[in-house]
């Protein structure tokens, strides 16, 4: 992997209006932990999502971060762009990071990033990881499902996109939704080649 600065390496994190905030919060703070670098968009959907599932004050955002990732956010371990800024950093080639997660990932972002239609910071954050060669990881939520959606996500699946639906696993035995949530967090950090524990793996044994 090629980003390393300041003994950290990045990931850039993108939140959409799909239901799931949860999601990226989670593993937005496993990231932190781990000492990675975060650099965050969130898409105007993301913030109403954010605020109907999880009370943000989207009319606040930075505070609303702030309130979640004070520490973070003072030492520039995690760095926030507003979706418009296409100038922003994440939005060149030459920014190097380690690749990129979209989590939860709604169709029309799904469709956008699919189609290279680069209208947003998140979208042209997600065409730059691809152009360069890096990893794209994205995490739709979204049920049923209908033709267009599934051809979008074969087609970013042909461009060695890893598709990670959120999807609960049951045979890990959860006795909470936050089992659920780090499960899903879990399989996003295995497409990332990170290591974790967050939840027990087919095989492992059960402690009770």
């Amino acid at each position: 992997m090629e980003a390393l600065v300041n003994g950290r390496k990045r990931w850039v994190v993108g939140i959409t209006g799909a239901s799931g905030a949860v999601y990226g919060l989670t593993l937005i703070k496993q990231l932190l932990l781990r000492n990675f670098e975060v650099h965050l968009v969130i898409t105007d959907a993301g913030w109403r999502v954010l605020k109907e599932e999880m009370d943000f004050n989207s009319s606040k955002r930075i505070e609303a971060l702030q309130n979640q990732f004070g520490a973070a956010m003072e030492n520039k371990q995690l760095i926030y762009y507003p979706n418009a800024d296409i100038g922003a950093a994440v939005a060149s080639g030459s920014f190097r990071t380690e690749g990129m997660v979209i989590i939860p990932c709604s169709m029309g972002t799904l469709a956008s990033v699919s189609h290279g239609l680069s209208h947003n910071l998140l979208a042209r954050a997600a065409d730059v990881v691809l152009k360069e060669g890096r990893p794209l990881i994205i995490v739709p939520r979204e049920t049923p499902l209908h033709e267009i959606h599934l051809e979008n996500m074969l087609r970013l699946a042909k461009m060695k996109v890893k598709i990670i639906p959120a999807m609960p696993a049951f045979y890990n035995g959860p006795q909470s939704l936050d089992d659920m949530v780090m499960f899903l967090t879990g399989k996003v950090l295995d497409g990332m080649e990170i290591e974790h524990q967050l939840y027990r793996r087919w095989g492992e044994k059960c402690d009770d």
